[in-house]
């Protein structure tokens, strides 16, 4: 069982340092999924954490309470869902915390922008139909099963995420796939557009954040699952942006020629 507190927070909207995100929206500090790559771990905001990382979460229990009055500001903004957790982790079935805040701004229409790994989205099918300028997005790093088990163990499957995916699709929503961060030679993603292409409208690349705690992560996890890539990612790291500049232009070449709208973050 996850260890959940329930915290105060002065504020659940902060201006982004996104490209394109004027605005981001964190119901929840700390997420379940587990995720071995998380980059989150690396923020300050958890360092008062001894817990295993994805073993907690904070829940904001006074999230909606902080909403600014004046929430005709954020008309035509854009704000993203979420930056630094998943709107959609399993906790939110309790406490319905991203529904709360979808209905408080629905009225406002602001460009909505939405990321997840779960398929728990659908839920609010309802309220998503309203917004007038939406685009929803599931992070898949692998078609492996198997490989997303040990790597995203708290999170859905890779296919359910897809059929969500396509139930978006199918009622008019404009979808995105978010492939990051690429796990050098475990991330295929090729088979992922072809998986996903026919319920998608434009992808995004992020190369594997190698900073701090998160390259001891990596370290660890590759350790217990793979040792047979230790070296590699270790000559990766010592490498620098020279690996990571071959891949995004195999991407950019991949995707012109394939017609597929697409930005590789690096």
């Amino acid at each position: 069982m996850p260890i959940v507190r329930e915290i105060n927070t002065r504020s659940i909207i902060c201006r982004s340092r996104l490209p394109g995100i004027d605005f981001v929206l964190n119901p929840y500090r700390g997420c379940t999924h587990a995720c071995a790559y998380c980059y989150v771990r690396n923020m300050p905001q958890f360092y008062e954490h001894n817990e295993q990382w994805g073993s907690f979460v904070d829940v904001k229990i006074n999230a909606v309470q902080t909403l600014p009055r004046r929430l005709v500001f954020y008309h035509g903004k854009s704000l993203y869902l979420s930056s630094v957790t998943d709107p959609y982790q399993p906790i939110e079935k309790q406490y319905q915390l991203t529904r709360q805040l979808l209905e408080r701004l629905l009225p406002v229409q602001p460009a909505l922008s939405i990321q997840t790994k779960s398929s728990l989205v659908l839920r609010d099918l309802d309220l998503l139909r309203q917004f007038q300028d939406i685009n929803v997005g599931f992070t898949i790093i692998t078609t492996d099963e198997q490989l997303r088990q040990i790597l995203e163990p708290g999170a859905d499957t890779i296919q359910a995420r897809i059929a969500a995916l396509k139930t978006l699709k199918v009622n008019g929503f404009t979808t995105y796939i978010f492939i990051g961060p690429i796990m050098p030679y475990l991330t295929g993603w090729k088979e992922i557009i072809k998986a996903t292409k026919a319920y998608t409208d434009y992808y995004y690349f992020d190369r594997l954040n190698t900073k701090g705690a998160i390259w001891q992560a990596i370290v660890a996890w590759l350790s217990r699952y793979y040792p047979r890539l230790l070296n590699n990612y270790g000559e990766i790291y010592r490498q620098g942006d020279r690996y990571w500049s071959t891949v995004g232009q195999a991407i950019r070449t991949f995707c012109q020629k394939e017609s597929i709208s697409a930005q590789a973050l690096f």
